[in-house]
């Protein structure tokens, strides 16, 4: 008797934080690892370590028509995750039809492939908390009426939308993934988690002796990135597609990621967290914390990562990479 040929699996964005996790999960499975790239250059990320001999990269930039299309068809995918999209929400202003088109357009091209060349394919979109908006009632679910306030939301809903809508009418195996902030080692430097336990582990070593913020009482709703792409895996297996909120489900302040930072290398954070008044928000409207209850009674998602431990496997490994150099 044959072996049963493994499923087929296709990141884009396979190179980031979660398409690096998540390839590493599916690796960990036995499934065919297909990972599209802008330039094989990012195929040297560190990120891919543990996968490189098990991966294999495609160049293709998503913005040029016609990309997705001759990836898929190439593939003939049974999963494809639709990670690759920019990710830093405050850039969006600047560049709002960039935006769109890297999101909306890319996420529709996307399923115009599918639908084109893998029509049985299990497909998870990655799009964000973002759609609900500023001032929506917390916790946010599936339901959640979606009232985005920036470009980036405003193109993230897009995609949902193109999901549940191109579901509905072709039947494709469409599912969102409504994901809150997830963190890991992993995490670019811009974003929040990192500049926090970067600093944490620079002021620890001498290297660096304040850090500034702005709005240390905003909260949010963070989990581990490991986590995450482990929802996104059972969304793909689950037996009808769907729209699923993958979050912890709790709020924690700005100010409590800092001292959970610091507190891991034994510092006060007091005695070196300055507030930047020009970084000061105005007070938001409503918690930006997530509902995942769907997710955890019909995908039977479990996080396994607390706040706590996440935050100290962010230090850790900016200790051991300051330490490095």
């Amino acid at each position: 008797m044959t072996a049963a040929t493994p499923r087929r699996a296709l990141i884009t964005g396979v190179s980031g934080q979660d398409g690096s996790y998540l390839a590493e999960l599916l690796c960990a499975e036995g499934l065919e690892l297909h990972g599209i790239v802008r330039e094989h250059a990012d195929g040297d990320s560190p990120n891919l370590d543990a996968v490189r001999s098990s991966l294999t990269l495609h160049d293709g930039d998503l913005l040029e028509r016609g990309t997705l299309r001759a990836v898929i068809a190439a593939v003939s995918p049974d999963e494809i995750y639709h990670l690759a999209a920019p990710a830093f929400v405050p850039d969006s202003w600047a560049a709002a039809a960039d935006t769109l088109q890297a999101i909306a357009t890319v996420s529709g091209e996307l399923i115009d492939a599918v639908r084109a060349h893998a029509p049985g394919a299990r497909v998870v979109v990655a799009t964000s908390r973002e759609i609900f908006g500023a001032g929506a009632p917390s916790p946010q679910h599936e339901e959640t009426r979606c009232t985005p306030s920036s470009p980036y939301g405003v193109a993230k809903l897009a995609a949902h939308q193109l999901v549940g809508l191109l579901r509905a009418r072709d039947g494709l195996q469409l599912s969102s993934a409504i994901l809150f902030n997830h963190e890991s080692p992993r995490r670019h430097p811009q974003f929040l988690s990192r500049k926090v336990t970067a600093a944490a582990a620079a002021i620890s070593l001498g290297r660096q002796d304040e850090l500034w913020l702005g709005d240390l009482d905003a909260v949010r709703d963070w989990s581990a990135a490991r986590d995450v792409v482990a929802g996104l895996r059972l969304m793909a297996a689950a037996p009808q597609p769907g729209d699923y909120v993958l979050s912890s489900g709790v709020g924690h302040t700005v100010r409590e990621l800092v001292e959970v930072a610091f507190a891991c290398v034994g510092l006060d954070a007091a005695h070196h967290l300055r507030v930047d008044p020009q970084l000061v928000r105005p007070p938001e409207a409503s918690l930006a914390v997530g509902d995942s209850r769907r997710a955890r009674e019909l995908l039977g998602w479990t996080p396994q990562s607390t706040f706590e431990q996440l935050i100290a496997e962010m230090v850790a490994a900016d200790l051991a990479a300051l330490q490095a150099s």
